[in-house]
């Protein structure tokens, strides 16, 4: 069964997409810790991050770079934190998080409840930067 990143990749499932190229998608994650938290994914469905192919794996980085940047320039943050947890959707992922400090990345926080058309507007924000 399709894992519901590769739902989204497919276009059944919609998504505040931020980037795309023919590899990988960038998007808002709908329980984000700070608004502009971004996931990144391979648009193939592997698991786990350490089974890509090693060109996927280095790509998936230089990706998330450019996606990162934009960020920066349109969410206030001291700067964008990475995190791999893999636990919770079976699809590799990168999380790219607007931080102030070590806490905005702690995962056991209360996520945020960001309506949607306030998604819709940091989405275009950062694919526009």
């Amino acid at each position: 069964m399709p894992s519901i990143f590769t739902k989204i990749i497919n276009g059944d499932i919609p998504a505040h997409k931020i980037a795309e190229d023919s590899s990988f998608l960038a998007f808002l994650d709908i329980n984000p810790l700070r608004k502009g938290h971004t996931l990144v994914i391979p648009k193939k469905e592997i698991d786990y991050i350490f089974d890509l192919p090693e060109d996927l794996l280095s790509e998936i980085l230089v990706f998330s770079k450019s996606v990162a940047r934009k960020i920066e320039k349109t969410v206030p943050c001291a700067r964008v934190g990475i995190s791999v947890i893999g636990l919770e959707v079976p699809h590799a992922h990168v999380h790219l998080i607007p931080m102030d400090s070590v806490s905005d990345m702690n995962f056991a926080s209360p996520k945020l409840s960001i309506p949607d058309d306030e998604m819709a507007r940091i989405a275009e924000s950062i694919r526009n930067a």
